[in-house]
């Protein structure tokens, strides 16, 4: 059984950045679609960005394009979430996501079937 496990969540201030990281052990990731989520208090989940099996991507959120980006660091069998600029309203739980199939990214709200227990975000002052 796949088991992600989101890191590199915290406090940070408007205009900063931060690293999130989301790993799985035993597993490769390299040949899995994987996306990037978040929920806000009060909010539904909303895709964010998803790379595909061959490294394709895609941000879903027009509000996060241009920040946000997301790629694969295989060595460490891992998928990396880059967010600059951060604003208030990326405040969230950011989750990670896996599928084997289909293995390319498609429309926002489609199935994933291997999910992390999420990471919180917060970006204030």
């Amino acid at each position: 059984q796949l088991q992600l496990v989101e890191s590199g969540g915290g406090l940070v201030q408007p205009g900063g950045s931060l690293r999130l990281s989301c790993a799985a052990s035993g597993f490769t990731l390299d040949y899995y679609a994987m996306a990037w989520f978040r929920q806000a208090p009060g909010k539904e989940r909303e895709d964010v960005i998803c790379i595909s099996y061959g490294g394709g991507t895609k941000t879903y959120l027009d509000s996060v394009k241009g920040r946000f980006t997301i790629s694969r660091d295989s060595s460490k069998s891992a998928v990396i979430l880059e967010m600059s600029s951060l604003k208030a309203e990326d405040t969230a739980v950011y989750y990670c996501a896996a599928r084997a199939h289909p293995w390319l990214c498609g429309s926002p709200g489609e199935r994933y079937d291997f999910w992390g227990q999420g990471t919180q975000v917060t970006v204030s002052s």
